[in-house]
């Protein structure tokens, strides 16, 4: 009789749970994932939008870089490797197709699959996937390199591997990533390291390898021959286990890169003219319009590409450095906003054709509106405006001068603000109550992405002058730049963020607290603010493309309000200017525009 009741009151039980327990939908492997919705893609897809998937195969592209390198390994924070070699050599197990926000399809996986809620992710490994030794990629592999990466690899592996609560091996292909932290994004972040050998760096420390420890990587190109400092080719692999996928077809077109390191950007350029270099972008508008018209364009051997995008503008400028007094004071970095006078500038080196960045975002949906916080950007900004400069909610836009060499009302409301924050001209130079000078040093690199940095701050040297404040100009070559950036070792230095219309877990390692005393951060500004933390929380949680829009827009008022920045151009424009022979799709263009997934990635070669 008892067993009988208590049978009774287990299946009344079991009956209720099931009638008022939510159901979750069952999860089921997928070709592909996206941060909302499904990915554009189907899964009989035959090649991304963007590339020719009957481009022909052959020929050679040689690209050149400012500077120099010693190592060739990318992954590792020790030496300064080509920029290029992470994306040519080495694969993901998802590749992103730059067509879309945020999508992602399978690459070494087959096949991917989430939690319900994205608490876990699950890859299942190709069984063709093979490393460029011909040796099948594992998950023993891909279980090391997550690992290797989050604790020995360059800092910009670190901060996803924390957020791992753990990763196993769920069958003989297949891999689970569990998270600690709820963070919708992280599925995707999770496909996008790359794969490692476990086997080459048996024995090895993997933080330390010298040059020649090439990393064995899985993509298309393999590293042929270097000779250090002066060159590098890569070879497009005969045997390459991918050649077929849909993410594949149309990509890694050209038998040969060649990547050729020059001092400067002038003799960078000349070797261009002369035709040693097979392309170069120009990332000035007065002189793509002046200056490119030498004899091979005019045959027309040389052609000029413009290649327009949809990204947000990012931030590019000269970053002030809040770790150091007085940059530390808000009231300091809107004086010397003030002072920078970017119409006079603008109009002066590049003919006043390019136009002022005015926020992180800018030029998107994601960037902050003008006027006051609204909605949902509101809610998100109010329990941190205690912490929070005015017009962060309020309504910030950065100060117009104009037009006029002397920029008077800048100047003086940029007097003003100094005067407030403690420091007054005495005896012809800007001074604080303890007698200390106001002098600051801008660390340039020489001819770095843009040539005329050092110009800039020549004009702004003069503006600063007359506030009493010396601007010291320090000069340096790639290697010490490197090291001393590292180190936050500038008052203030050129600066670029280009950023994505799928903005996540990156914020956190551009603008984190966590990050802002670690050597080699990206965190240039020093910045720590709860504030900015929260919206990226808030980014990463959303589970509408309408709440990360808002939080997007309220981490820009954050980061622009803060005065970390001083803008300069926007670049809403590739300039591409290549050898007739170099082929793309100009009618089926990325919403991403240019970049290392544009050219060379679906770029072919064909003679006329």
């Amino acid at each position: 009789m008892r067993s009988e009741f208590f049978r009774s009151l287990a299946a009344l039980v079991t009956a209720f749970l099931v009638i008022f327990t939510p159901q979750v939908a069952p999860t089921e492997p997928m070709h592909g994932i996206a941060m909302y919705g499904d990915p554009a893609l189907p899964p009989d897809f035959v090649s991304l939008p963007y590339a020719n998937p009957d481009a022909p195969k052959g020929g050679r592209v040689v690209t050149g870089n400012v500077g120099s390198f010693d190592s060739l390994n990318p992954f590792i924070v020790k030496g300064t490797p080509p920029w290029q070699l992470r994306y040519l050599t080495h694969e993901t197990l998802m590749g992103r197709s730059y067509d879309e926000p945020f999508s992602l399809y399978g690459l070494l996986a087959e096949s991917v699959e989430t939690g319900p809620n994205r608490e876990w992710v699950e890859f299942t490994l190709r069984p063709e996937a093979r490393f460029s030794d011909g040796s099948p990629v594992t998950v023993e592999d891909v279980i090391w390199s997550y690992q290797t990466l989050g604790t020995k690899g360059h800092s910009r592996y670190r901060g996803a591997w924390n957020k791992i609560d753990r990763i196993e091996a769920t069958g003989s292909r297949s891999v689970r990533i569990s998270f600690n932290a709820p963070d919708r994004e992280l599925a995707l972040v999770a496909g996008l390291r790359p794969i490692l050998k476990k086997a080459q760096w048996e024995g090895k420390e993997f933080g330390e390898t010298r040059v020649e420890d090439i990393p064995i990587g899985t993509a298309p190109y393999l590293v042929e021959n270097y000779e250090v400092g002066r060159s590098v080719v890569l070879r497009r692999n005969p045997d390459y286990w991918g050649k077929d996928l849909p993410l594949r077809r149309g990509t890694a077109n050209f038998d040969e890169i060649r990547i050729e390191f020059y001092g400067d950007n002038t003799v960078l350029k000349e070797a261009f003219k002369g035709g040693a270099i097979s392309y170069v972008r120009e990332f000035n508008a007065e002189k793509w319009e002046t200056q490119y018209d030498f004899p091979t364009i005019a045959r027309g051997d040389i052609v000029k590409s413009e290649i327009p995008h949809q990204k947000p503008s990012g931030m590019t400028g000269f970053v002030m450095n809040t770790r150091r007094a007085p940059l530390d004071d808000i009231r300091v970095r809107d004086a010397l906003i003030h002072a920078f006078n970017f119409e006079f500038i603008n109009d002066t080196l590049t003919g006043g054709r390019q136009p002022r960045i005015s926020s992180y975002f800018s030029n998107s949906e994601l960037g902050m509106q003008p006027g006051p916080a609204e909605g949902r950007v509101h809610e998100l900004l109010m329990p941190f405006m205690d912490s929070l400069p005015d017009d962060t909610i309020n309504g910030y836009s950065l100060p117009q001068g104009d037009g006029s060499k002397r920029n008077r009302a800048n100047i003086r409301k940029a007097m003003t603000l100094l005067n407030d924050a403690g420091w007054s001209v005495q005896d012809g130079v800007l001074k604080n109550d303890k007698g200390e000078l106001l002098e600051l040093t801008v660390l340039l690199q020489q001819d770095g992405l843009i040539q005329q940095a050092t110009a800039i701050m020549d004009i702004y040297a003069r503006a600063l002058e007359r506030l009493g404040i010396k601007l010291t100009i320090d000069s340096t070559d790639k290697a010490q730049y490197a090291e001393r950036e590292a180190q936050y070792d500038f008052d203030l230095t050129f600066f670029r963020r280009a950023l994505s219309l799928s903005p996540g877990n990156e914020q956190l390692y551009y603008w984190g607290a966590d990050i802002a005393d670690q050597p080699g951060g990206r965190n240039l500004m020093g910045m720590k603010s709860d504030a900015a933390e929260a919206m990226i929380d808030a980014m990463l949680q959303s589970q509408t493309r309408a709440d990360f829009i808002a939080a997007t827009r309220a981490l820009d008022r954050v980061l622009t309000s803060g005065r970390y920045v001083i803008p300069i151009h926007q670049y809403a424009v590739g300039r591409i200017a290549h050898k007739k022979e170099l082929r793309y799709s100009e009618n089926n263009l990325p919403i991403y525009g240019d970049g290392v997934h544009f050219l060379p990635d679906v770029w072919w070669y064909e003679e006329n």
